[in-house]
């Protein structure tokens, strides 16, 4: 903790916690590895159920997770390019058609390409909200909105993880991807929203 922090609190965490720019990052991160989290955990238990082997499961995760961390080395610079709102809006994207693959078919090229879909978004929502979430605080208040936004966006992962063999084996593969999209669709709305109020900000300013 630096010393301004510990001089200083700033303002309190329901004011910061407030703000359209906290609300998108947090959201956008949430959903991002919740989803993630949800899909993943149970694809090697659907795979097997529908007559995959193992080993056919144990290639699809590893792609998915070659996909969640490659594009690190060039999401930062992306996002410098086009800006962080876009960068949410293409990793929402990416959810949102590896759910469409996975709704589509049950054959072992659907998973993959499903799964490294699910990967790429997870970076692009992940990296992007924890991104925005740097443009809501001062010096002084990193520390407990950082921790606030860990706090909500593991917490909303272990809800997934848990809930992942629940609605598999009540809801089946498909039960899993359609309960995921409204999340994905609610992430859509806050980031036009936030994007809508910074261009009237923008005009105003003008």
């Amino acid at each position: 903790m630096s010393a301004e922090q510990r001089r200083e609190t700033g303002r309190p965490i329901t004011e910061i916690m407030a703000q359209p720019v906290f609300i998108v990052a947090a959201l956008a991160a949430m959903v991002g590895y919740g989803v993630m989290s949800l899909v993943m955990t149970a694809t090697p238990i659907s795979m097997v159920v529908h007559g995959h082997p193992f080993e056919d499961a144990s290639f699809v995760i590893g792609w998915h997770i070659f996909a969640m961390f490659a594009p690190s080395f060039f999401t930062g610079s992306l996002i410098h390019r086009f800006g962080v709102l876009r960068i949410i809006f293409v990793g929402a994207a990416f959810l949102s058609g590896s759910l469409a693959l996975s709704l589509s078919d049950i054959t072992l090229t659907h998973y993959w390409t499903a799964l490294v879909a699910l990967g790429l978004g997870w970076n692009f929502l992940f990296i992007g909200g924890t991104t925005l979430l740097t443009e809501c605080y001062t010096e002084a208040e990193k520390a407990k909105t950082q921790a606030a936004n860990d706090f909500m966006v593991f917490g909303t992962v272990a809800i997934a993880s848990l809930t992942s063999g629940t609605l598999l084996h009540f809801f089946g593969w498909q039960g899993v991807n359609v309960g995921a999209t409204p999340f994905i669709a609610v992430t859509v709305v806050a980031t036009i929203w936030l994007a809508v109020k910074r261009r009237r900000t923008a005009g105003q300013a003008v």
